[in-house]
């Protein structure tokens, strides 16, 4: 027997002991006698209530088990329980005990909708009219409910279910379910206390009405639930990342931006702007390099007065707020290494209204603090477009914070320097491969020749060396993979004597052949393109997560599937699922280029306006997908 049906066994088997000790609490002693007397008359209204007043806590007790029964056992009405407890206790405590059944039920129905959810959902289907499948969409859903808790004769435990249905977590639930039966348990209690506070007339007066309300009901319920249909079938649309980008922002939310930017980081990261053209023209491009993601945070300190527009990775747009505020500073998205028609279109668009394009044409973090490469597209679409091109050249910056590292370095030094790259008669005269030959010569960085420039900069971490392993992944000493560990400033190998530590410069104190992590990293790229290329059935493998983008907009992402990935020659492979089904899905690797990954995070690829974002079990291959994928393509372009 699996796991979920021993679940719903024990949670039935469980039900069977609960019945009985609450029909055993119920129907013992004095409660069979005074209910056979309330309801043969044969106690006058003075002595029902003194009688059952008398039982006290009992009393109370039993009118909050009753209550949490009529809404578990959803074809009771709740209204003969509020009434007794009206008659009872009168008005506030009456209403206290219901109201504490009633929670009591509702986290039943909750539990039981967890275990039962197909089964309950055919069965409330048919007796509530309503359709379930659209419920979980709509963005009315609390309306709705409130309102069903209005209608006559519709037992709560339906409501309830309705309400799970909807995917609410319980804190939500039980406060809605909760709040939407109050003011029905304020009517029902409310006979109940009537009866013995005035006279029978109004009593009856009252209660005429309720009967009314339901042959009503009864009588026009399928236009009434048409129109509550209606009502909660106002579909929430799927969050979307799709932005028509902002022609004109104001300068001054860039301003707050950097404002905000600084006060978090004035006291690690010290800024130095160099301008060598006094104003940029409109329309122009601005391009920058990119070691670090608060790259954004220099550029657009130097931009600010231009209000720029940048574009950014299509992921960051997967959250509706986060989406709101990189749209109000005039941002749009891309989709990183694919073909992206929307963005395309935007870019266009801030061209043709005389503004300026801003871009980081490497389109990824620097891995080890060195220019990466720029997709030959992007010089081409430089040429077609015409107009002036600035650079703005960052030093300092993947210093600050590595793409691995954990925290902003103290005692940080990051340069900002503006250029004129290109006019657009240079540009007419220029071919594309010249465009492209020109734009690497002034993008072009190597953190640790910068560094020498520096020799007065000193960087401050208790965890210096913290998160190499995530993009180290061959010792030199022994040549096992993913055999490196660090702690604080120490580096480490579990399969040799390797050890050695990272100084307040970077630089490796001792016991490894290399200066430091960047030349490391550049003897792996030249170790990994040699397994390659002696291998011609090549394969990396990695079980792993996948995840899309969030459907409603309040997370990132989503767990979308569970596979295995594949990456060979022909490109990345996935078989696995994917939202409940069995997939394969490959893509060429003419259309990766490069698979962009999060150092110890994930790798990942866009289709469309889709991200596949893969987080393997071992975390540490991400670097791996990420340089084979550049050595295939390059191969295969060469090729």
């Amino acid at each position: 027997m699996n796991r979920t049906k021993k679940l719903k066994l024990i949670a039935a088997l469980s039900m069977i002991p609960i019945v009985f000790l609450l029909g055993l609490f119920l129907f013992t002693e004095e409660n069979v006698e005074i209910l056979r007397k309330i309801f043969t008359h044969e106690m006058t209204n003075d002595q029902i209530q003194a009688h059952l007043r008398g039982l006290g806590l009992r009393g109370q007790i039993t009118v909050s088990i009753l209550s949490m029964l009529q809404v578990v056992i959803a074809i009771l009405p709740a209204e003969p329980v509020q009434v007794l407890a009206g008659l009872t206790y009168g008005l506030w405590i009456g209403v206290l005990s219901c109201t504490v059944g009633v929670i009591a039920g509702n986290t039943v129905i909750f539990i039981l909708y967890k275990i039962y959810g197909d089964r309950m959902r055919d069965y409330f289907d048919k007796k509530l009219e309503i359709d379930l499948s659209r419920v979980g969409n709509s963005r009315m859903m609390t309306a709705a409910i409130f309102i069903l808790y209005f209608l006559p004769a519709i037992p709560y435990g339906m409501i309830c279910f309705l309400a799970a249905t909807s995917g609410m977590k319980y804190p939500r639930y039980i406060i809605t379910t909760t709040l939407g039966a109050i003011p029905s348990i304020f009517i029902g209690v409310g006979l109940g206390h009537l009866a013995l506070e005035t006279s029978w007339i109004l009593s009856v007066a009252v209660f005429a009405v309720l009967v009314l309300l339901l042959a009503i009901l009864m009588a026009k319920k399928e236009v009434i639930f048409a129109k509550i249909n209606a009502f909660i079938h106002k579909a929430r649309e799927p969050h979307s990342s799709k932005t028509t980008v902002r022609k004109d922002y104001g300068e001054w939310k860039l301003s707050i931006g950097y404002f905000v930017f600084r006060l978090l980081t004035f006291t690690k990261i010290k800024l130095r702007i160099k301008r060598n053209v006094e104003a940029i023209e409109h329309p122009s491009i601005v391009l920058c390099n990119h070691g670090a993601f608060i790259d954004f945070a220099y550029a657009g300190t130097v931009l600010k007065k231009e209000q720029p527009h940048f574009i950014v990775a299509r992921l960051y747009y997967y959250h509706k707020w986060l989406a709101r505020l990189l749209r109000a500073v005039g941002t749009f998205p891309k989709s990183m290494f694919a073909l992206d028609t929307e963005s395309a279109m935007n870019c266009v668009r801030v061209i043709k209204s005389g503004g300026v394009l801003a871009m980081m044409p490497e389109a990824r973090l620097s891995t080890a603090g060195k220019f990466e490469d720029i997709q030959p597209s992007t010089y081409a679409f430089l040429k077609k477009m015409g107009v002036h091109v600035y650079t703005i050249k960052l030093g300092g910056d993947y210093l600050a914070k590595p793409k691995w590292a954990t925290g902003i370095r103290y005692g940080s030094l990051v340069e900002a320097e503006l250029s004129l790259l290109f006019t657009p008669e240079q540009l007419s005269e220029m071919s594309v491969e010249e465009i492209g030959k020109h734009t690497e010569e002034a993008l072009r960085y190597d953190e640790f020749e910068w560094l020498k420039e520096h020799p007065e900069l000193h960087y401050r971490s208790k965890r210096m060396a913290e998160g190499l392993e995530n993009i180290l992944c061959r010792c030199p000493s022994c040549g096992a993979h993913h055999s490196i560990r660090t702690k604080k400033n120490r580096v480490f190998c579990e399969k040799c004597d390797l050890m050695t530590e990272v100084g307040d410069r970077y630089a490796f104190k001792d016991s490894v052949p290399f200066e430091n992590f960047s030349a490391w990293y550049d003897w792996q790229l030249e170790r990994i393109a040699g397994e390659i290329e002696a291998n011609e059935n090549y394969a990396l493998r990695a079980p792993v997560e996948l995840r899309h983008a969030s459907k409603d907009g309040k997370t990132l992402l989503r767990l979308a599937g569970n596979g295995e990935c594949t990456l060979t020659r022909l490109g990345l492979t996935y078989v696995g699922t994917e939202d409940g089904e069995t997939v394969e899905k490959h893509f060429s690797i003419e259309s990766i280029y490069r698979l962009l990954f999060g150092a110890g995070e994930d790798f990942e690829v866009y289709a469309g306006k889709e991200i596949y974002y893969f987080t393997p079990e071992e975390r540490r291959l991400c670097v791996d997908f990420y340089i084979a994928s550049k050595i295939l393509f390059d191969n295969r372009k060469m090729n």
